[in-house]
């Protein structure tokens, strides 16, 4: 392989790691113009910041970035569960400054890791309640609504010294697939589609959002290439006026892996006009992952751009226009000082967005956690948001896709108290009904049993009170139990 041409592919590409330390074929790669990285939660260990400064010493302008929303979506603390309001919560608040210091204080944990690139907000409009993988990562379902509050977080984010991505263009809200497992397709007439889907993009790159993170969707009217792929879908970032980096989504997604593999991703989507290659994590393979799938997923991406420039599929120029605009913003991050620190409160946002709650409060929880499993995006059904509702108290998992009736039956007679309640822990029930069938059963043995949902609402009653907490969250579970308890502060 020509030094030459590796090391121009170098300059586009955003790989995932193994482990707590930078391992050493990384380190080579970034003496050489690798990039930068991305942190995932198996990244995390007793110190990141030292992980960050071996990065950086190997590559002082190596871009680090890590998959931080709030909410749902944690990679910091992956462990216990995040303690940030989520988008679902923010948007159902409707308060701008909460959301703008929200984004600050997204920029300042990852600033103080040694990290400078926060991966959100999402600003998909979440117009399919069954979407799988954004949900309540989306501000909502109004374009308008959602729009003033991308932008919100965006100047939040960009004003702690941090660049934002807003992601996935052209919108990821209005399907019921998941592209790490297959291909959406949009089938929303194309007019609607640009009108609301376009909307918080096109307000994003007027408050001048650093980057833009495509998302692996088929959107017919435009081609039958996913989007990470299709230069008519890049191309209408630039016609939108954004000058800025374009990042793919993780390329090893099923979306482009079991399609035209990472490699081949990497070349098209450089063709396309994409100019930071987002690799993936190694560890979503899970026990097929090879010691070193790091460094084969890696140099997989960069062995198809290297072929892509020597049989001219992929020209020289393009490959040198997106390492110039990776270039810019690490030299922009390099210079960036944070502004004077916005005040900001969690546990109030949080608090003033969880509606419901029973009358009068409970004295003690029993939780029956019957959520979904999580998704390669959002650690959804982790222990940490049944554990720290319940507090040391009762605390079950059932799988309500595995029991039967009368084991299911079982399990809610088993926690029922004489002292406290039953809360029924869900997060899908639209679009569940293995969820809403557990709940009309909790309904039907103990009417004073209540529901907290960490999900989106749900759109038909259900037959018992709901405390809506819009994210699977640890402060989202500890505002929940305060205020099933009644304990406020």
């Amino acid at each position: 392989m020509s030094e030459e041409l590796a090391r121009l592919a170098n300059g586009v590409l955003w790989p995932g790691f193994l482990g707590t330390t930078a391992p050493d074929w990384l380190l080579d790669e970034l003496r050489d113009g690798l990039a930068g990285v991305v942190y995932f939660g198996q990244n995390v260990g007793d110190d990141l910041g030292a992980l960050s400064a071996q990065i950086l010493e190997a590559n002082p302008a190596a871009l680090i970035g890590i998959d931080e929303e709030g909410g749902s979506v944690t990679r910091l603390e992956t462990a216990e569960g995040s303690t940030l309001p989520g988008a679902a919560q923010l948007g159902r608040l409707d308060d701008l400054a909460a959301t703008r210091a929200t984004g600050a204080e997204l920029a300042r944990r990852v600033r103080a890791v040694g990290a400078n690139v926060v991966l959100g907000p999402v600003a998909d409009v979440n117009t399919d309640p069954r979407n799988p993988v954004i949900g309540v990562r989306s501000f909502g379902d109004d374009e308008r609504l959602v729009a003033r509050h991308v932008v919100a977080e965006v100047r939040g984010i960009q004003s702690g010294g941090a660049a934002a991505c807003v992601k996935h263009f052209p919108g990821h809200g209005d399907t019921h697939l998941d592209s790490h497992h297959a291909l959406p397709e949009i089938t929303l007439p194309v007019d609607q589609f640009e009108r609301v889907h376009l909307e918080p993009f096109r307000a994003a790159i007027a408050a001048g959002v650093d980057t833009i993170m495509t998302a692996h969707i088929v959107v017919p009217a435009w081609g039958e290439q996913p989007a990470t792929l299709n230069p008519r879908v890049l191309g209408r970032l630039r016609d939108m006026g954004f000058d800025g980096a374009i990042i793919t989504d993780a390329l090893d997604m099923a979306a482009i892996r079991e399609t035209v593999g990472i490699g081949g991703g990497a070349a098209l989507a450089l063709a396309a006009g994409a100019d930071l290659l987002c690799i993936g994590n190694p560890t979503n393979p899970g026990d097929a992952a090879h010691p070193d799938q790091d460094r084969r997923d890696f140099l997989r991406a960069r062995d198809g751009i290297v072929s892509a420039l020597r049989d001219g599929s992929l020209s020289r120029d393009r490959v040198h226009e997106a390492a110039a605009r990776v270039a810019v913003l690490a030299e922009k991050l390099q210079k960036a000082d944070a502004e004077e620190p916005i005040a900001f409160d969690a546990a109030d946002i949080v608090r003033r967005a969880i509606q419901g709650g029973p009358t009068p409060p409970a004295s003690a929880l029993s939780v029956v956690d019957a959520r979904r499993r999580s998704t390669l995006a959002v650690d959804s059904a982790a222990a940490y948001v049944a554990s720290a509702l319940a507090a040391g108290g009762h605390c079950v998992r059932l799988d309500v896709a595995r029991t039967s009736a009368a084991e299911q039956d079982a399990v809610l007679d088993a926690a029922v108290s004489e002292d406290g309640i039953t809360a029924i822990l869900i997060d899908r029930p639209d679009s569940d009904a293995g969820q809403r069938e557990l709940v009309e059963r909790a309904a039907r043995r103990d009417p004073d049993a209540i529901v907290v949902n960490v999900g989106l609402s749900a759109r038909s009653a259900l037959p018992l009170p709901v405390v809506e907490v819009g994210a699977a969250s640890r402060i989202g579970a500890l505002m929940a139990r305060e205020r099933l308890l009644g304990r406020v502060g």
